[in-house]
């Protein structure tokens, strides 16, 4: 139920809110402080062009289905381009110990994932993974994504100089201790593979439309002006920006000793258009690439200056995202599926009853929507 303040509890309420900003007044004149300090370190972006490619991952809790008795989730993971890179199909009860051995066995980008880390359970990559908590399918999805990126860049060969976009950030709570150092090193040896054999270059970059740490620095960095030089840009965030906005996921800050278990990223604001208002991004390289960070967003903001619907935002993951929805018909096609696998597996005899609670169950969620 919504709260709704009456007439006569507004003039109170506007005092409160105003009596406590004038408190966390001093923050933010220590934010503007902050803010000020990364002016040093602003540097313009130098359009470049090279090859994009982003992915993006979707789940069955963007499908709609109306009639979903067992809280089935697709987890698909597609390209800027549209191609298909995974598909699964798990729910809250799948054995997640066969879940484990199907993808060993069938040499899955998560099996492949598993096998070059050397682990022969989903719960040594992520704790997570035990049933023990229905959270467990969310996790599965980002585990089933960071093994599509890595299957992507450890075992593909590329035409052209290429930049790997992820949608978020490279760096992540859900693994165990270690495990995303681990994999951040076999990344770095087939990136150099790449660069010895092939003659390309390949850099991998995350980037996030909303974080905590942009959230906690956005009106400083407006009131400041460090982006005000009429030009794209970006700037490194220092480590003890991070610090105060991860105080309780500390393993996921930038560190100066390289010891994050959570991230293998350095963290960046980064500005695709050349005026102030235009919208600021939070981006993620690869630690070891940070020396390449010129060149990154400079390929990005190539793509980013034709990035649609969303301006300055990059083009490639626009269309990753477009292409991992779900549209009307495919989430019929799937309802259809789940609800003939359900009639099969209560017979025909009371596949009547199945018909039936499906048509009360599209009822209202057309009623209700």
């Amino acid at each position: 139920m919504n709260i709704v303040f009456g007439p006569e509890q507004l003039p109170e309420l506007r005092r409160k809110i105003r009596q406590q900003a004038e408190r966390d007044s001093r923050v933010l004149a220590e934010l503007v402080g902050q803010a000020r300090e990364l002016a040093p370190d602003v540097r313009p972006i130098r359009p470049r062009a090279a090859t994009a490619v982003a992915l993006t991952a979707t789940d069955g809790g963007n499908n709609a289905v109306a009639f979903n008795p067992f809280s089935l989730q697709i987890v698909r993971v597609v390209d800027s381009q549209g191609k298909e890179l995974f598909l699964d199909v798990v729910s809250p009860g799948t054995d997640i110990g066969e879940l484990s051995r199907q993808h060993l066995a069938e040499r899955t980008v998560l099996g492949r994932l598993m096998t070059e880390l050397g682990v022969t359970e989903l719960r040594a990559l992520c704790p997570m993974m035990t049933g023990r908590s229905n959270r467990w399918v969310q996790d599965y999805r980002d585990l089933c994504e960071w093994a599509t990126l890595y299957d992507l860049v450890c075992h593909h060969d590329f035409a052209a100089d290429t930049l790997v976009v992820r949608d978020g950030l490279l760096r992540t709570p859900i693994f165990a201790h270690g495990t995303l150092a681990g994999i951040g090193q076999l990344m770095r040896a087939a990136i150099e593979r790449q660069g010895r054999e092939n003659r390309r270059r390949v850099w991998v970059v995350g980037l996030a439309k909303k974080t905590k740490v942009l959230d906690h620095y956005r009106l400083a960095m407006s009131l400041a002006g460090i982006f005000d030089h009429g030009m794209p840009c970006f700037v490194p965030v220092p480590g003890r920006m991070q610090a105060s906005v991860y105080q309780s996921q500390d393993s996921l800050r930038d560190r100066d000793d390289g010891t994050a278990s959570g991230n293998i990223g350095q963290m960046y604001f980064v500005r695709f258009g050349a005026r102030s208002g235009d919208p600021i991004w939070t981006a993620d390289l690869l630690a070891w690439q940070a020396a390449d960070a010129q060149a990154v967003f400079g390929h990005l903001q190539a793509d980013a200056a034709a990035g649609f619907p969303v301006p300055f935002y990059p083009f490639s993951l626009q269309q990753a995202d477009a292409h991992s929805r779900v549209a009307d018909l495919d989430v019929e096609i799937i309802e259809d599926s789940l609800v003939n696998a359900v009639r099969d597996l209560v017979g025909q005899d009371k596949a009547h009853i199945v018909d039936a609670l499906r048509l009360t169950t599209d009822v209202a969620a057309r009623r209700y929507a």
